[in-house]
This record gives structure tokens, C-alpha cells and sequence, in this order.
């Protein structure tokens, strides 16, 4: 079973390159973050036309998730379903959940935070927690889960490429890492991780400035978190750098690559 995840950053605007990923890497479950579309103007065809089923959350011009399936889509929620504030204040189109062969799976697109000194940042971190307290209040670490998308964290100092060049910033600050490891303190596992404990420098995300992909300034911030039973599956993963490079007149790409994972996970006849 191939899980995904993209921060496509504008699926109107690139969907073509979606729909070309999607015939060529064959993912299972794509997760998808800043599709940037209502609900009502996903383009449900197209990917329905590939074999996928889709669960979208999304308002409209900013954020919005998607859960692409090709193995079933079932107990779909939008946004946070248990804990303080699930059922008030502004989920902002950041969180949707499916069950997918058997695996709960969220597509998230975590605040960015902007600044260590804006008001978007105490939001960022709340945010976080509320997502902890979902997983907590109702789940257990046995359960089979999968929390993919745009974490706007750089777990480690190694998955930004100059640590330096970061300090007093967010995405690397002491308070984010910590929600982070709240996450796999209870029980997640980075599933990139589990295929490269070593290794640095391998990135999902690059500043559309001039150079930036080609001299490999990035960070890594795109995140398969999955409990011990999805964890003992984990196989394989792979940043798609292809899939990020732009090439003569077309639309430039998004910021981010497509990161997959490979489960030797049992698929059983779809359902929804």
C-alpha cells in the first residue's frame, strides 16, 4: 500500500501535475494540503475518472485538505472531533479524516505561525494541541493510524538545511518541536524516519526564491506520523523531487515535493 501526502498549493491552479503524479506514482492514499477550493468546486471527476474517491475539506481561496482514495473512504469527519473546542471556534479547513483500508487517516495542514512574535503563532501552537487532545481523548496508539501533511515543523535541526539561518524562527522553535514530540510521545512514529534514521538534508520544501531547489535550501516539514501497527509496516519512502521541478512554460510547481511511504499493508476490497 503506497501512502502520500502534497502540499499542492492550489489544486485549481495544478491539477494537471496532480492528476500526472497520480498516473505515474500510483499512490493508494494521497493526502493533499492548501487545495485552496470549497467543497462545493472540488474537482471530484477527474480524480473519480483514476479510481480515486475523495473527502475534501475545504472553504474556499485559503487551506483546505483532501484524502484521495483508491481503497475505500469510509467514517469520514472534517475538522477536530473530540476535546476542548471541537464543536466552536475556527477549524479553518486544516484537518479531514478517513478510514483507508482499515488505516485512520487525517490529512492536516498545520498553521504556519508566520512569527515567534505574531499573534498567528500562540494559534499555531494550540492548534497542535488540539490535534494531540483528538488523538488522545478517543483513540488508542494500538489503533492503526496515519497523520499526513504540511506540519510547518522541522522536527530536527538536520531537516533544515543551515540551522543557523533559522534561529529565532518558527518552524524550529523549542515550543513547536514540542508539540511535534507531544505527537510521537504518545505513540507516533515518524514513518520518514523509520526508512533514514541517519540521514539529513533531505527535504520536502523549497522557497520559490531563485535557486533555492537547485542549491537544496530547504527543510523538511512534510510528516507521515503512524501508530506501532502502521509503523511495523513501514517498507519504504521517498521525497519526489521530480515532481517539484518546473520545466519550460508551464505553471510553476507547488513549493512542495510529494512524500510517499510503502506499507506491507494487507488492501481489501474497497468500500465506502
Amino acid at each position: 500500500m503506497r501512502l502520500a501526502t502534497w502540499n499542492v498549493n492550489s489544486l485549481k491552479a495544478r491539477l494537471p501535475k496532480v492528476l500526472d503524479w497520480l498516473e505515474y506514482a500510483q499512490p493508494d492514499v494521497l493526502c493533499m494540503q492548501e487545495t485552496k477550493l470549497a467543497d462545493a468546486a472540488f474537482p471530484t471527476m477527474p480524480f473519480a475518472g483514476l479510481g480515486y474517491e475523495v473527502a475534501h475539506h475545504g472553504e474556499g481561496r485559503w487551506n483546505g485538505v483532501a484524502i484521495a482514495s483508491r481503497v475505500g473512504l469510509g467514517e469520514v469527519s472534517q475538522g477536530f472531533v473530540s476535546g476542548p473546542g471541537s464543536a466552536d471556534g475556527p477549524d479553518e479547513a486544516r484537518l479531514v479524516t478517513a478510514e483507508c483500508a482499515g488505516i485512520r487517516v487525517s490529512s492536516v495542514y498545520v498553521p504556519n505561525g508566520r512569527s515567534l512574535d505574531s499573534e498567528q503563532y500562540p494559534l499555531k501552537l494550540a492548534w497542535l494541541e488540539r490535534l494531540r487532545t483528538d488523538l488522545t481523548s478517543g483513540l488508542s496508539p494500538e489503533t492503526p493510524i496515519a497523520i499526513c501533511g504540511d506540519f510547518n515543523i522541522a522536527p530536527e535541526d538536520r531537516d533544515v538545511y543551515d540551522a543557523a539561518k533559522f534561529v529565532g524562527a518558527t518552524h524550529v522553535s523549542e515550543a513547536e518541536r514540542s508539540a511535534l514530540r507531544a505527537l510521537t510521545d504518545w505513540g507516533l512514529a515518524d514513518a520518514f524516519r523509520c526508512v533514514y534514521p541517519h540521514e539529513g538534508k533531505l527535504f520536502t520544501w523549497w522557497d520559490y526564491r531563485a535557486g533555492d531547489f537547485h542549491n537544496h535550501r530547504g527543510m523538511r516539514i512534510d510528516l507521515v506520523l503512524v501508530s506501532p501497527p502502521v509503523r511495523e509496516a513501514v517498507r519504504y519512502a521517498l521525497v519526489d523531487r521530480e515532481a517539484r521541478k518546473g520545466l519550460g512554460s508551464e505553471a510553476p510547481p507547488s513549493d512542495h515535493a510529494p512524500l510517499f511511504v510503502d506499507l506491507d499493508w494487507a488492501i481489501g476490497p474497497a468500500s465506502s
